[in-house]
């Protein structure tokens, strides 16, 4: 029998749509898709053929590629006419998921300018730090942002008021004919900043092809194994400043033709199962904690038959977690995989198919194809099979650097190209397990205790929504393990219960001592993380 691995081989071989070959990459021989597209501008101009296929819809509004395409062009004179924007130049979005985002950021880099994600849910000296930082030629920003940002000196874009006047007046435009150069910057995301400043991750336009076509060829092994894609519809709910959101869906979206369904607000489990019944969403990308959340509610109320495929992206999830969804969404459960990346990776940096992760519910599965995976100790040397380190990654959808940070970005390379994640895990095999970010490992009394073994078993505990473990100051063993549960208001579980449930389980040392009982949410960033540094006041 023909396995995935066979056809993989077969579709990636010298002379074959996805042969991979070594080239020259910013100095290093790296492995790459040697037919790949060149510059983001090319997709642009490959997607007439969609026509008045939708690509963008959200509740009130739908965009056809062909009015996308227009739009695009419109922007994009009006930012070189009127804003003298030019290559190399930066145009920052800062808005809440919407159309006119995603035709902002096709705008800025069919310019070979760089577009810079901000995150929507910045306070307003944040967005000040990220201007400082990127100096934009163009601030293209919502109502809500604007007035957050107040006067920053920099031309700034209503998406309210002042877009559709531009895409009026240039509308005979044509697109940019300017080609960018591969390893030109394409687009600047800032990390997540759990437990720190936020940094800009300045990805090129070969990163971003490099996660569109670790797409594609997913797309041609499933029509190898008759189940070519087909009439997909693809919820996006996670915000357009993530690699989640925007490398490996709006931009995947418009090369195959798909249609991206944007859910737009807060994040609310009942409008969200409403649009995927209304639009007859078939995939959907989301972060733990909305799966969380729509899982609380009552399933049955809503017509989710159209939903295929249910990926886990962003932030880890729990063996629980993923139990509660295969049994809920049976259909779309038998298609739950997981992966392991980052802001820096660009797009997954392993990947575990949903057998994979039945098989072994610790592991993040294998490095996708041009990806090089590494644990290593502390001196830079690869360890054995088995034995924690560090994970080190190679590739050419690894970021340039940090903009503007070449203290961070010296911190997080090793030379040869490698990329130091500041996570821990081992390796058995060609699989990846991760054991926690090296900055989380809580050292207790000379043992080593890894917040999410704990914080896995709690979210086995019927009465626990969610939770968070980390380390706190002890005089005697240097720290102590404390937990902050969040439960339901109905919730009688007592702290006593929690440590015989935890300690059934786990050794003694691992066991919180210091319970926080809580009916309150966990503070989280925008692509699902937890705020350490916030929950920290809560101990």
């Amino acid at each position: 029998m023909t396995t995935r691995d066979d056809i993989v081989a077969r579709l990636t071989a010298p002379g074959q749509p996805f042969e991979i070959g070594i080239e020259d990459v910013l100095g290093q021989p790296l492995p790459v898709y040697t037919r790949r597209h060149r510059s983001l501008g090319e997709l642009l101009h490959a997607s007439a053929k969609f026509g008045n296929r939708d690509y963008l819809v959200t509740r009130e509004s739908r965009l056809t590629f062909e009015e996308h395409r227009c739009r695009v062009a419109a922007l994009a004179a009006a930012l070189r006419t009127e804003y003298d924007v030019r290559p190399g130049d930066r145009v920052a979005i800062c808005a809440a998921n919407s159309p006119e985002w995603i035709v902002t950021f096709w705008a800025a880099v069919s310019l070979g300018a760089v577009a810079v994600g901000m995150n929507s849910l910045w306070t307003g000296p944040e967005m000040a730090h990220a201007l400082e930082l990127t100096e934009p030629k163009v601030l293209v920003a919502d109502r809500i942002r604007m007035d957050r940002v107040g006067d920053s000196g920099v031309p700034t874009l209503s998406v309210e008021t002042d877009l559709d006047p531009i895409f009026a007046a240039h509308a005979t435009d044509r697109l940019p004919d300017h080609v960018a150069a591969e390893d030109d910057p394409a687009v600047i995301l800032f990390t997540s900043g759990t437990t720190g400043h936020p940094k800009g991750a300045t990805h090129s336009h070969r990163n971003v092809l490099t996660a569109l076509w670790f797409h594609l060829l997913n797309d041609a092994v499933a029509t190898e194994l008759g189940a070519a894609p087909a009439n997909r519809r693809f919820l996006l709910a996670t915000p357009l400043f993530h690699i989640a959101a925007l490398h490996n869906l709006a931009v995947v979206r418009l090369v195959v033709g798909d249609t991206a369904v944007i859910h737009q607000g807060r994040f609310d489990a009942d409008t969200v199962l409403g649009l995927i019944e209304q639009e007859r969403v078939t995939n959907w990308g989301a972060v733990p904690t909305m799966l969380s959340r729509i899982l609380e509610g009552d399933l049955s109320r809503y017509d989710l038959s159209s939903l295929r495929t249910v990926t886990v992206n962003s932030a880890p999830s729990s063996q629980a977690l993923r139990e509660k969804l295969r049994a809920a969404l049976p259909e779309a459960g038998r298609s739950l995989g997981t992966s392991y990346g980052m802001t820096e990776s660009s797009t997954a940096a392993t990947i575990a198919s949903p057998a994979e992760l039945l098989a072994d519910p610790a592991t993040v599965g294998r490095p996708i194809l041009t990806m090089q995976v590494e644990v290593r100790d502390a001196d830079g040397n690869r360890v054995p099979d088995g034995v924690e380190g560090e994970i080190c990654l190679r590739g050419p959808g690894i970021m340039l650097g940090y903009w503007k940070n070449p203290e961070a970005t010296e911190q997080a390379t090793a030379p040869h190209g490698w990329y130091r994640t500041g996570d821990l895990g081992t390796m058995d095999g060609e699989y990846l397990s991760v054991s926690s970010r090296r900055s989380d490992l809580i050292l207790r009394g000379g043992e080593n205790v890894y917040p999410a073994e704990i914080e896995n078993r709690l979210a086995l505990h019927p009465e626990i929504r969610e939770c968070v473990v980390l380390g706190v100051d002890h005089d005697d063993l240097g720290q102590e393990v404390a937990a902050i549960v969040v439960v339901s208001d109905r919730s009688t579980v007592t702290e006593a219960e929690l440590t015989e449930f935890t300690g059934a389980a786990l050794a003694r040392y691992k066991v919180p001592t210091r319970w926080t009982l809580s009916t309150e949410d966990l503070p989280r960033n925008a692509t699902g993380k937890v705020i350490r540094a916030q929950v920290e006041s809560r101990v």
